[in-house]
């Protein structure tokens, strides 16, 4: 992968600006508050395993985001985002970084959750098909066998896809695959395309040296944000300043991320030394990472300042999900106001030329991701 860029490109803003820009506003709220009199441990659930999707809490940590708002942040892996906000809602952990659709579907369920800020804007839900496939558009699917697993986060979706562009499901053979199975089904090719979330499945395929093309559902309005802060209610009512605190190192270190992509990577290796281990591991992390960063470049962070979320566009990503069936029929009546709040959010804000470069940056992963 030697075409990917792995440092970013220019900055204006140097790493002592940034903290000025990002906290000085409200460092002395923060840190003079009686409930930063002392360090005070916290810990954070990401969604899934450490990887270069998610691991920018691991970033802060080791620069010392955290420490410096008084947090000693222990930050754990999740059993998928459904799972994961759920621990949250049952005070297994303080925080977590969570996709969007696992928030969604456990506030339906009448959970005590809402997301502090949006770090990624497109969950990237699609179908993935290898290089050569003659499938190129949505009829190209049927008579075709298509391989999802009926637990993932994209599965309710594929229905709502095939309605948008017209596919007819009755001509497609959906064959259900185990989650740990289902990209070597493709390249195995016993089915011809399988339904995925691009970040998680391009990444383990590209550093098999498999090549792929994504087919990806946000072209017809299939989609949803990824990945959020997300806190119990009780917190962010009782406990606003450590709110604040966490979502400014989150979103500090995504940032540092974003304008230090390989020393960002070598902080993961340090802290997970098992990926830099293993075969295609560093490869399947810096893809990853880089798809994950190509979904932060949204109108929302760009003209509102990281972090924020669109209610506007809350509303219809509920209507998709009720629509998709991805909520169940008893599923509690919900508000774009109850899944987020721009509360702690839009004090980090990038220059149109630090955006500019970040494009460049990220330029090849939006080409792995047909756009």
């Amino acid at each position: 992968m030697s075409s990917i860029p792995t440092t970013f490109a220019s900055s204006s803003l140097s790493r002592r600006r940034l903290l000025q820009a990002a906290g000085a506003a409200s460092a002395a709220s923060l840190l003079a508050a009686p409930a930063f009199a002392q360090t005070r441990a916290m810990s954070i659930t990401l969604p899934w395993v450490v990887n270069g999707s998610n691991y920018w809490p691991l970033v802060g940590k080791e620069l010392g985001y955290f420490k410096k708002r008084g947090i000693d942040l222990t930050v754990s892996r999740g059993n998928g985002s459904v799972a994961a906000a759920q621990a949250v809602a049952n005070k297994q952990f303080d925080f977590g970084v969570v996709f969007f659709g696992g928030t969604l579907v456990n506030i339906a369920r009448g959970l005590p959750l809402q997301a502090l800020a949006t770090v990624g804007y497109d969950a990237l839900m699609g179908n993935l098909v290898l290089a050569d496939s003659p499938i190129r558009g949505p009829k190209d699917f049927e008579g075709k066998r298509v391989g999802t697993v009926a637990t993932s986060a994209e599965s309710p979706y594929w229905s709502a896809y095939a309605a948008k562009t017209g596919i007819d499901l009755s001509k497609v053979t959906r064959q259900q695959l185990d989650a740990r199975l289902i990209e070597r089904a493709l390249m195995e090719k016993q089915v011809d395309a399988i339904t995925a979330i691009g970040s998680s499945s391009i990444p383990v395929l590209d550093s098999l040296g498999v090549k792929t093309r994504f087919i990806p559902w946000a072209k017809a309005g299939v989609q949803l944000y990824a990945s959020q802060i997300i806190a119990r209610r009780e917190t962010i009512d009782s406990d606003p300043g450590l709110c604040q605190a966490m979502v400014d190192a989150i979103l500090e270190s995504a940032v540092y991320t974003l304008k230090n992509p390989q020393a960002s990577l070598d902080i993961l290796y340090k802290a997970q030394p098992e990926i830099a281990m293993a075969k295609g591991g560093k490869e399947n992390a810096a893809i990853a990472q880089g798809l994950a960063q190509a979904t932060m470049v949204a109108p929302e962070a760009i003209q509102n300042g990281m972090g924020y979320s669109s209610i506007p566009t809350l509303a219809g990503m509920i209507a998709l999900a009720a629509k998709a069936g991805a909520l169940t029929a008893d599923a509690k009546p919900l508000r774009p106001e109850d899944l987020a709040t721009n509360r702690f959010v839009g004090k980090i804000k990038l220059s149109t030329s630090e955006w500019d470069a970040i494009r460049k940056n990220v330029a090849p992963y939006n080409a792995m991701l047909g756009s």
